[in-house]
């Protein structure tokens, strides 16, 4: 099997790649889906190792990551960097440019996650896994950082697909809606939905209570990828307005800006976060939809973010979504780690 098109190349976020790029590992991956242990695919990693670079814990990106491996015949392997040598801002250590170097040397991809807890500043995970790209000679996979997952966007839109068969999501309205909760979460996945599915046409609503804008940068993207598809593109401040006609709703909860002003205080944003009860998915905001999916990354924050009557309902594809991540990263591993 030759080399595919995008052998070698990082994925940091979906914005980084062109639509084409996206489509070419959706259209893999629903292919992997449907031959799941096929010879045709069990031996594109075979003898080949992946480095997993956790700087945060999970559960769904190491399981889905060390399967995939597996899967395509390769192996997994994981790091934590309190069992390396690695240099920080209060101690010596080897550099990003060293460490990256070195690993390029005994594997055929690399993935990092680094989320809040981990940096001192909203963009320093984003901007580490950047430093490790540009040192490797091998791809780097963006395992969810403080900014953007990528793969969990692309699992966003297989799984929409599915649900509506068809291969075309354009003129579906997208409800982004925030939840209050007691988990305090990142914006990655949340900005990665936005991106991704504003590329693909889809009508978007943002709605949370003020005071929790996400990050003004994306949101221009956001804004300027709607213009591009000729798509709308709308933020509200209510609990209620955005479940008119929305096709999807995705309701999760995630942190104010001030979090990242000055260090994370988790527990004083999950108190600020628990004050707005009537932001929560429920039946009576879902009947007002057009019938929608709901969708969500996991873990969910059942009873704050969303009602189990919803989260657990007929039109609920959390688990269709999380088994995705495993079908979309395989595809991703297998283009540009694989032959």
């Amino acid at each position: 099997m030759a080399k595919s098109e995008l052998y070698g190349k990082d994925l940091i976020c979906t914005q980084d790649w062109s639509l084409e790029e996206l489509e070419q590992v959706l259209k893999l991956a629903r292919q992997m889906k449907a031959s799941r242990f096929s010879d045709q695919y069990t031996s594109l990693l075979r003898h080949r190792t992946f480095l997993m670079f956790f700087y945060n814990p999970s559960v769904r990106t190491r399981q889905s990551f060390e399967a995939a491996a597996t899967e395509l015949g390769g192996h997994a392997q994981f790091l934590e960097p309190g069992g390396m040598r690695l240099r920080t801002k209060s101690s010596a250590g080897e550099t990003i440019e060293d460490a990256a170097r070195v690993m390029s040397r005994y594997a055929c991809g690399m993935g990092i996650r680094i989320l809040e807890g981990k940096i001192e500043a909203y963009g320093d995970g984003d901007e580490l896994i950047r430093q490790y790209a540009e040192q490797a000679s091998i791809p780097v996979i963006n395992m969810a950082d403080d900014k953007f997952h990528p793969c969990q966007g692309l699992a966003d839109v297989m799984g929409m697909r599915e649900a509506f068969d068809t291969d075309s999501l354009k003129g579906k309205k997208l409800l982004q809606i925030w939840g209050h909760g007691a988990l305090a979460r990142a914006w990655c996945s949340v900005q990665e939905s936005l991106l991704i599915n504003s590329r693909l046409g889809m009508d978007i609503t943002v709605a949370y209570p003020r005071g929790y804008d996400l990050d003004p940068q994306v949101m221009d993207q956001v804004r300027a990828n709607c213009t591009a598809a000729g798509s709308t593109f709308e933020i509200l401040n209510d609990s209620r307005a955005g479940y008119e006609g929305a096709d999807v709703v995705y309701s999760r909860n995630w942190m104010s800006p001030v979090a990242y002003q000055g260090g994370l205080n988790r527990q004083e944003e999950i108190e600020k976060a628990m004050q707005y009860r009537d932001w929560i998915c429920d039946e009576s905001r879902m009947d007002l939809t057009n019938d929608a999916l709901f969708i969500h990354p996991m873990p969910v924050d059942r009873g704050h973010e969303v009602s189990d009557g919803v989260a657990s309902g007929p039109r609920s594809i959390i688990y269709d979504v999380a088994e995705n991540r495993l079908h979309v990263q395989k595809a991703v591993m297998a283009q540009t780690m694989g032959e």
